[in-house]
């Protein structure tokens, strides 16, 4: 039996969304050697190399392959996941034939969402050709797309607005399960009182954040912190940072805050850190959930 023990250092799968206008081509285009696929409009202004822009999701997997031979680059970047998410359905109305052999011409025709089951489908025969290119040739991940509002159904309380990727929610879900990071970037809300009412002001910083939260899906398998500037150097050096050391810090940080706590919260503060252990990334989700009960 073989056993191998540690961390593995293998290309990274990093999906990132946000409202347009953010940067998120240019950060892509940051990152090592990379080349896009996508609608050459989305990254017009940026001096960066670009595979042609594919036509039908055939072309978009006809790039995918050509980058299995030699090359210089390290890596493929999707400009945007909701640009190629109508080819993904015009390929299933064009190739999978509905009830009684019956062509469908709207991905809605399937109907009871078995169209979205099939477009499902495509996407993760798509991200298993991904993990070959980065198993084959090494080369990085990163997905880019919109954002857009939704409204989530609490099955714990009340329901409420969320930023999500703008995809069907099932592709979504695939995507966001296989990547190691999904990432929100968003302008830097400042909270201000006036006339004893709270407002939010964009102060015009841009940031990523790393984790999930309420009003947004993020997550990290790196320990990074919650939140980072829009930065492609930043996020790749916290990415392979060493995160253990900031254990500690985050731990004493959590025991002072939970000094000026009520008994009951500094029971469940110890309890959380139990639970969290010396995961940085738990550990830094408790010290931002100590933050929100001390503005109470």
């Amino acid at each position: 039996m073989q056993i191998v023990r540690g961390k593995l250092d293998r290309p990274w799968r990093v999906t990132i969304y946000g409202c347009e206008g953010l940067g998120k081509s240019t950060l892509a285009s940051n990152t090592p050697a990379p080349i896009f696929i996508g609608a050459e409009d989305g990254t017009s202004q940026l001096d960066v190399a670009r595979l042609e822009e594919p036509r039908l999701w055939e072309d978009v997997l006809k790039c995918v392959e050509e980058l299995h031979s030699d090359h210089e680059f390290k890596t493929v970047v999707l400009d945007t996941l909701d640009w190629a998410e109508p080819l993904v359905h015009d390929w299933v109305c064009r190739n999978v034939p509905g009830e009684k052999g019956k062509k469908c011409s709207n991905i809605e025709d399937y109907g009871y969402g078995k169209g979205y089951i099939h477009a499902g489908s495509v996407w993760h025969g798509f991200l298993k050709r991904l993990d070959v290119l980065r198993s084959k040739k090494g080369m990085n991940v990163m997905l880019v797309a919109h954002s857009h509002v939704k409204n989530f159904k609490n099955p714990e309380g009340d329901d409420y607005d969320r930023f999500e990727m703008k995809l069907r929610q099932a592709s979504a879900g695939l995507i966001k399960e296989w990547s190691d990071a999904v990432l929100f970037a968003n302008y830097e809300t400042l909270t201000l009182e006036q006339d004893g009412r709270k407002k939010g002001i964009a102060d015009g910083s841009r940031v990523v954040y790393t984790e999930r939260r309420a009003s947004w899906d993020a997550k990290n398998r790196y320990g990074m912190p919650p939140k980072l500037p829009l930065d492609w150097s930043e996020i790749e050096a916290s990415m392979k940072r060493d995160h253990s050391a900031d254990a500690a810090v985050t731990v004493a940080a959590i025991m002072a805050a939970a000094e000026v706590l009520p008994e009951d919260l500094r029971r469940k503060v110890a309890d959380g850190m139990k639970r969290a252990g010396g995961d940085p990334t738990k550990l830094a989700q408790l010290l931002n959930w100590i933050g929100t009960k001390g503005q109470k």
